[in-house]
């Protein structure tokens, strides 16, 4: 099915994005909307409801064949009583169902709603990643773009890990996530100082002037941090989901402004 680009896309016209309200839940109301714009690619309502039972976990009603109301109300039944983390699921697996024009249409259609009403994720190539507020996203963006046109995949790739460590479901691994932002930075400063082997704490210390003073000494708090709440956890004090949003987003700043050196 090829998808007719809207007035609102051809003319760049688009809602405000609202602050993020929304993120380890799947609200009734997107449930709702989501079977509404599934119905809208021609997969009929068998497929459809194929994909929802597989993605929550339950058995299609074996007395019901038919293409109708009642196969309707089935699938709104499933969808609404699922795990929310299933709902995620469901976007991924519909994805992957459609043709290239219609994936694009699709990820269009799920990522604004998710803009509109404040919902922390977004749909990137298949998959439901951590979304965080504009300035966030236009950061990491911006880092992810300089590291590759500079070769720096390594880093890039720590940026991207951490990323998907955040948005695990229904847990985040926000440890996971800290380490893979300092493990980014590290390996910047690495190449940048010569010092391919040493830990980001030894680079630091010999090369105090990566950054201008005294914002050089952001570094090495952040590293001091990592260390604590990365590597050497205590019991019952995991980082909070805004304190590894923290650490990636001014690893990823740091990386964006080394890069560049």
């Amino acid at each position: 099915m090829q998808v007719k680009e809207r007035f609102s896309k051809r003319m760049g016209l688009q809602a405000l994005t609202a602050e993020i309200t929304t993120r380890y839940d799947a609200p009734e109301e997107f449930r709702q909307y989501l079977f509404f714009v599934m119905q809208n690619y021609g997969l009929g309502l068998k497929k459809i409801r194929e994909v929802v039972c597989l993605a929550s976990k339950q058995a299609p009603d074996s007395s019901q064949w038919g293409e109708n109301d009642f196969m309707k109300s089935e699938i709104e039944e499933k969808m609404r009583s699922s795990f929310w983390p299933y709902i995620y699921d469901l976007i991924e697996m519909f994805y992957d169902k459609l043709n290239a024009p219609e994936k694009k249409d699709f990820s269009d259609s799920i990522n604004e709603y998710f803009l509109i009403h404040g919902i922390g994720w977004k749909l990137c190539e298949g998959s439901i990643e951590y979304r965080g507020e504009d300035i966030f996203e236009n950061d990491l963006k911006l880092a992810q773009e300089a590291l590759k046109q500079r070769h720096l995949n390594d880093s890039k790739r720590e940026i991207v890990e951490a990323i998907k460590d955040m948005s695990r479901k229904p847990d985040p691994d926000t440890t996971g996530a800290i380490q893979h932002s300092i493990a980014a930075l590290e390996c910047v400063c690495r190449k940048i100082s010569g010092d391919e082997k040493d830990t980001l704490g030894d680079v630091i210390k010999k090369h105090p002037d990566l950054v201008p003073s005294p914002l050089n000494e952001a570094i090495s708090k952040i590293w001091g941090f990592s260390s604590e709440q990365g590597r050497h956890l205590r019991e019952g004090r995991s980082p909070q989901i805004e304190e590894a949003e923290l650490l990636v987003h001014l690893s990823a700043s740091i990386c964006f402004y080394l890069s560049k050196k």
